[in-house]
């Protein structure tokens, strides 16, 4: 009698001990974390934002919803779509402050860009553009233009088997173009598919100091782990200097501003201070009569208070519905060093610019660097210092909730994986082990691992 009672007070203390090691676990976000499972996960202001921040959030959430349309003399102050675009929102591509995916066959890409360029070093150095078509193309355009190309995907299957015999299956992705609207590109084109990511905790990322970064940074992998994460050093024009990208694929913008005012003028061809040249070479210039939107076409307030949404944003909480199956999921993602790049754990600076996002312990599960993910996942083209293997850690909060916000899984830089267990068969390069880790594990043990990904 006295070892079953043992057992069952061990038992409640385990138990208790689980829920004392997770109570912390589900603030993803720190203070700003919000509780919510809904297809609005995303889309909260952080749970900690001052009343008095909500106008300017929802002033910056209505610009991030716009539907813009063709200069006219009708519309003001949302007018200036094009001439090439991608989309017409914001929210067209990020659904629900969420993740884009792949297009269906025959259609349209949405959610998805293809960033193109030629061999070679471009301004400030970047990738060099091609002399028609820029650094990206356009698949839509006003009518009396045409769109730059067609794109075509076709998935090859690839089949593999984990050592216990299991079975996998992988789908590789082969792009092409088709319909050039403005003669040939380069014949050195190189292009690179990204589907666009969350946007949820993106001042969270901001708020994470340089020296905490740099001190992460391994380039020379001095302490002979295998991993070798470095900064990308990227042109920053709001700050008209170079600096640490955090944002992005290959982490090649710096500052937020720069990436949401380079997306509103290579996605939706609506100008800024920033960027006040239209997204088209001389060779599209528009031939008709198009109407003028005024210069630049998104004011500086309104950029500022999308801005200020997006950094705003609340991270959703991590989903522990077993706690003792989650510590079981975290102590194999972490046995199989996934944690070595995938960092649980950050700070962020304690004198941050917004007070609600400064301080704050946050598990984006990123370093924010880039890694060589191997052969496999090479786009080859470089982007500032980062190479054709070379990818930003992606940080995995709110991944579960994918299915939830957006209807699909789909994951890694251009969607090839349809789950989290394909995205991590697909990794290589510095992350070779950690995939050997991985399909070396029990079915059991990977579906732990996998169900603890997909709780953050």
């Amino acid at each position: 009698m006295k070892r079953v009672a043992k057992g069952l007070i061990c038992q409640v203390l385990l138990t208790l001990l689980c829920w004392s090691a997770v109570a912390d676990e589900e603030l993803s976000g720190g203070d700003t974390t919000v509780f919510i499972r809904s297809s609005l996960a995303f889309s909260l202001p952080a749970h900690n934002l001052p009343l008095g921040d909500l106008p300017r959030f929802f002033a910056g959430n209505a610009i991030f919803n716009v539907n813009w349309v063709a200069a006219t003399s009708v519309v003001d102050g949302r007018d200036g779509l094009g001439p090439l675009f991608n989309a017409r929102s914001c929210s067209a591509c990020h659904f629900k402050d969420g993740r884009g995916r792949p297009p269906t066959p025959e259609e349209i890409p949405i959610g998805l860009i293809l960033r193109i360029g030629i061999p070679g070093l471009g301004e400030n150095g970047g990738p060099l553009p091609d002399p028609i078509y820029g650094n990206q193309v356009s698949v839509r355009a006003l009518p009396g233009q045409k769109p730059e190309a067609r794109i075509v995907l076709k998935w090859e299957e690839i089949t593999g088997a984990y050592p216990d015999g299991s079975v996998y299956s992988l789908l590789k992705p082969h792009y092409a173009f088709d319909h050039w609207g403005y003669g040939e590109p380069q014949e050195a084109l190189q292009f690179s598919p990204r589907v666009a990511s969350p946007v949820f905790g993106l001042g969270l990322l901001d708020a994470i100091s340089e020296s905490d970064l740099e001190q992460r940074a391994d380039p020379d992998d001095r302490d002979g782990d295998g991993i070798s994460g470095r900064p990308n050093r990227v042109w920053s024009s709001s700050k008209n200097s170079d600096a640490i990208g955090r944002y992005g694929w290959k982490a090649n913008k710096a500052e937020l501003i720069d990436q949401v005012a380079g997306a509103f003028v290579g996605d939706i061809g609506i100008t800024t201070t920033l960027f006040p040249e239209e997204n088209h070479s001389a060779v599209q210039a528009p031939t008709g009569s198009f109407a003028d939107a005024g210069s630049p076409e998104l004011a500086d307030p309104e950029l500022e208070d999308l801005v200020f949404y997006l950094k705003t944003l609340g991270v959703p909480a991590s989903r522990i519905d077993d706690p003792e199956e989650f510590q079981k999921g975290k102590a194999l993602f972490e046995s199989a060093r996934c944690s070595s790049c995938h960092i649980p754990e950050i700070n962020t600076d304690p004198h941050y610019p917004i007070p609600a996002l400064a301080g704050q312990t946050i598990r984006p599960y990123t370093d924010l660097l880039l890694h060589d993910m191997g052969e496999a996942l090479s786009d080859g083209r470089r982007d500032f210092l980062a190479t054709g293997r070379e990818w930003r850690t992606p940080p995995l909060w709110g991944i579960g909730l994918l299915p939830t916000v957006n209807g699909h899984s789909r994951l890694l830089h251009d969607g090839r994986a349809r789950n989290v267990e394909e995205a991590i068969l697909w990794h290589g390069g510095e992350a070779e082990k950690s995939k050997g880790a991985f399909k070396a594990m029990s079915a059991e043990n990977r579906q732990l691992l996998i169900a603890f990904v997909e709780s953050l």
